[in-house]
Parts: C-alpha cells; sequence; structure tokens
C-alpha cells in the first residue's frame, strides 16, 4: 500500500517555491509581449538558410527605431517644457538603445558577397532607405527631406505620420529654442526657419556651442552638449558600420530599391549630426 507521503502531486500544482503553470488561456507574458505575434512574421521567400537571419535583424533594427523615436520625442516635449532633466534622461536612454541598434548589424557584418547573392533577389525592390520608422528618426535629427515621403503614397497613415514628422520642430530645433529661453545668443533666422527643410549649419549656433563650452564645465547647458554629442556620435557609428557591411556584402554595385549603394552611403556617413556641436570644438 501506497503512503501517502508518497504520492505524486497531481498534474498541474506546483510547491511552494515553483512558479505557476496552470492558466486558463496563454500565459501572462503572451499577453504582455506578444511573443507568438512576434515569432511569426518572419517569412523567408528563399531556400537559403541565412535569410532568415537577415529578416530578423533587420526587424530587429526597425523595433529599436520604434524606442528610439519615442525616446527623442519625449526629449522633444521636456525641452519644449522646459524640463532639462526628463530631457536628459530620454537622451541618455536613447544612448543605451542606439548602442543596441549598432550591435544589431553584427549578424550582418560579415556577410560575402556569395552568401548575400543566394537570398538578395527575395527583397526585390525593398531597401532600408524605405523604413518608415527609421525616416523618423532621420527627420527628428534635421534630416528633413519632402521627397522621402514619396515612397509612403500608398500607404496613407504612414504618409500621414511622415508628414506630420515632417512639418514639427526636430529634436535639434527644440534644443535651439531652449538654448535661447535660456538666453544664448540663438539667431533669430533658425529659430523661425521652414522646420520642413533640412538644418544647414550656422555661424551664429557654432558660436552659442563655443561659449557653452568655454564657460563652466559643469554647466547644464553643457551637459546638455555632451548628452546630444553621445547621440551624435552613435548616429554616425550606425551610419558607418552600415557603409561597411555593405562594402563586404555588395562592393560598389547598385543597391536595392534603386539605390546608388556603397555611395549613397558614404555620402550619409560624411554628414555630422548637429553638426555645430562638432566645429565649435575648434573655437574652444
Amino acid at each position: 500500500m501506497t503512503s501517502q507521503s508518497s504520492q505524486q502531486p497531481e498534474t498541474g500544482t506546483t510547491g511552494p517555491e515553483e512558479p505557476n503553470l496552470d492558466f486558463a488561456g496563454t500565459t501572462p507574458y503572451e499577453d504582455y509581449v506578444k511573443a507568438d505575434v512576434l515569432t511569426h512574421l518572419q517569412h523567408p521567400l528563399s531556400d537559403d538558410p541565412g535569410e532568415l537571419a537577415f529578416l530578423v535583424t533587420t526587424q530587429v533594427m526597425e523595433l529599436w527605431f520604434t524606442v528610439i523615436v519615442h525616446e527623442w520625442h519625449t526629449a522633444s516635449r521636456a525641452l519644449r517644457a522646459d524640463d532639462l532633466n526628463r530631457a536628459l534622461a530620454a537622451l541618455r536612454r536613447s544612448t543605451y538603445e542606439l548602442t543596441s541598434l549598432n550591435a544589431s548589424w553584427e549578424p550582418l557584418a560579415h556577410l560575402t558577397p556569395a552568401q548575400f547573392n543566394s537570398y538578395r533577389s527575395a527583397l526585390g525592390e525593398g531597401s532600408g532607405f524605405q523604413s518608415a520608422m527609421y525616416r523618423r528618426m532621420e527627420f527628428l535629427l534635421g534630416e528633413k527631406s519632402a521627397a522621402m515621403l514619396v515612397p509612403h503614397r500608398g500607404a496613407p497613415r504612414v504618409h500621414a505620420e511622415l508628414e506630420k514628422a515632417l512639418h514639427e520642430p526636430s529634436l535639434y530645433d527644440e534644443v535651439l529654442g531652449y538654448l535661447a529661453r535660456r538666453g544664448e545668443d540663438v539667431p533669430r533666422s533658425v529659430l523661425e526657419r521652414d522646420a520642413s527643410l533640412r538644418y544647414e549649419p550656422d555661424p551664429g549656433v557654432e558660436a552659442v556651442w563655443a561659449r557653452i563650452y568655454s564657460g563652466d564645465p559643469g554647466s547644464d547647458l553643457l551637459r546638455l552638449g555632451e548628452a546630444l554629442t553621445e547621440v551624435a556620435e552613435l548616429v554616425w557609428r550606425w551610419r558607418n558600420d552600415h557603409l561597411t557591411a555593405t562594402r563586404r556584402a555588395m562592393g560598389a554595385k547598385q543597391g536595392t530599391g534603386g539605390s546608388a549603394g556603397v555611395a549613397w552611403l558614404e555620402k550619409r556617413a560624411r554628414k555630422n549630426v548637429f553638426p555645430e556641436l562638432w566645429t565649435a570644438r575648434s573655437h574652444v
């Protein structure tokens, strides 16, 4: 006869130190994360085993774009409200996220031309420059271009979001407005510029940053300048990692989607984000 103490626990029950394993429907984790949705969004179009890594890596990048856009919007709103600490916290978080975004290149950074060619045709006319969320990132950095809305005319919601972002002040516009309210001599022509146009460097803004960096090394405005510089450097690293990975995978061939490939990426990599923050250093 089996004693009660030696009987096995009933199916589905757990001990006092074990996690609950019995749920009426999906798990709370699934309800929150939607992991089942995420892990069924991959539909490779070739038989090449490397295509799945390419597809997942690209989707992961899109998720990081989304988070970073959220952080920069948070920073922009905080600056508009003169809440510097909240803006700095959002910018700091975005640097961690940019670091993770940049690390996403690792699975693709060592592709040979033959490996990339094995599934490149699956992309068709698809290209990263068509990413709407990445375009919103670029708009927030001041890289505005009405022409970049054209690829999204067939998606009304996306097009409307991008058009709104095109006409809104960039993160840098909000920074310069904040500096002006703090008494810095930001040129009126910069403060009143058409926000839908690409930001162009201004000697007056360069002079403002030079004064800030020549002053109190512990000032709030210098802290803001350094937070923006960190963001700018990580964006530059992103662009250069993209350029390097593309060079390794396809050389100087025309890019997907009809872009100029490496030549187009080289041009992008040469552009500084928040340009006067870099040139002002020569005057300190």
